[in-house]
């Protein structure tokens, strides 16, 4: 069977991905799953081996590993294979630990194939397509001040059927000082920029694609260039929420911090040097007793609000064809219906 290339992804019934579990976590293609052939410290003594000793002693030791391996996924996730099905295997380089999984899984009968250039090819298809793909589609970029429900509009438009694009959902965080998430690490870059290809390969360029209006980084994240270039020419859809509601919303996703006001407070310290000692102590003894909804009020005022007006004049300057709709709450009720507006357009 002849290999297979990085357009062939989606044509196979499994993606499997033969690299160590270390290379899987850092990326991998979509919808792939972790069988390695070597695991991360195999696969650290065979490269010493390579390094030290010769690559005769480094490939025999691999063989024997690998084999031991590939044995093991035999004996459990390939078990129960019909012999209908058609597995992709991938490494680094397409060499010899997705070749040996191959010529296995082929002998047995399976119609198995193996990734032309491995995880190397996908990555290069992955790093031209991020620089063309977003062009080819147009955005309504969700904006609004910290706290107007904006992730939650779009959670409501994806559910209605819109094409919805996730950004702080892909890179596990909330884009600001205390966004990060209490139980979820960011993904590395090279996961995230995966992570944003296969959305944007998904999506039809005749239907509008919804994102939130988000800087250039999301927590220790990039947003890929030609991506932020095409969200901050486009057209904006404006949510204008009172404060009240955005003060209820914000205690109800940061909830986390409500149990731990001690953290909250080491975060904060790092704003000293923007807004000052004073202020700075101010929320910190509003955290320590326990009076969040004139803290969150508090930051809005004092630090979000400034920082989101002058990053929106920056970056989404407002347009002719920009919507801006004005909601009294940010219940699920008025969500839905701001959604039934926007899809109205």
């Amino acid at each position: 069977m002849r290999a297979a290339t990085v357009a062939d992804l989606t044509r196979f019934d499994e993606v499997i991905d033969v690299r160590s579990p270390g290379e899987f976590v850092e990326d991998h293609a979509p919808g792939a799953i972790n069988l390695p052939v070597l695991d991360n410290d195999e696969r650290a003594r065979v490269g010493t081996l390579y390094q030290q000793v010769s690559p005769f002693e480094a490939k025999k030791a691999g063989a024997i590993l690998i084999s031991r391996n590939i044995a093991r996924h035999l004996e459990t996730w390939f078990a129960d294979k019909p012999r209908t099905y058609r597995p992709l295997v991938y490494c680094w380089r397409g060499g010899n630990r997705s070749g040996a999984m191959t010529h296995i899984l082929q002998k047995i009968g399976f119609a198995a194939a193996q990734l032309e250039g491995g995880y190397k090819a996908y990555r290069r298809h992955v790093v031209t397509e991020l620089a063309s793909l977003p062009a080819t589609l147009r955005y309504r970029v969700v904006s609004g001040p910290t706290g107007s429900g904006k992730s939650r509009l779009l959670a409501a438009l994806a559910q209605a059927g819109a094409q919805a694009l996730d950004l702080e959902g892909l890179a596990a965080h909330r884009g600001s000082l205390l966004g990060a998430l209490p139980d979820a690490p960011q993904p590395a870059q090279k996961g995230f920029e995966s992570a944003i290809w296969s959305a944007l390969s998904r999506f039809d360029p005749a239907q509008p694609v919804y994102v939130e209006s988000e800087s250039k980084r999301i927590g220790a994240l990039t947003v890929p260039d030609a991506l932020i270039a095409a969200m901050r020419s486009s057209p904006c859809i404006r949510i204008e929420a009172p404060l009240s509601a955005r003060v209820q919303l914000l205690i109800e996703d940061y909830a986390h911090f409500l149990a731990a006001p001690d953290l909250l407070n080491t975060r904060l310290a790092h704003l000293v040097e923007l807004r000052g000692r004073e202020a700075v102590a101010a929320w910190q003894s509003q955290a320590q007793a326990g009076a969040w909804p004139e803290l969150v009020a508090a930051l809005l005022a004092q630090h979000y609000d400034p920082a989101y007006l002058k990053s929106l004049s920056r970056n989404y300057a407002p347009r002719p064809d920009d919507l801006t709709l004005n909601t009294p709450d940010l219940t699920p009720a008025s969500l839905q219906a701001i959604t039934a507006r926007i899809l109205a357009q």
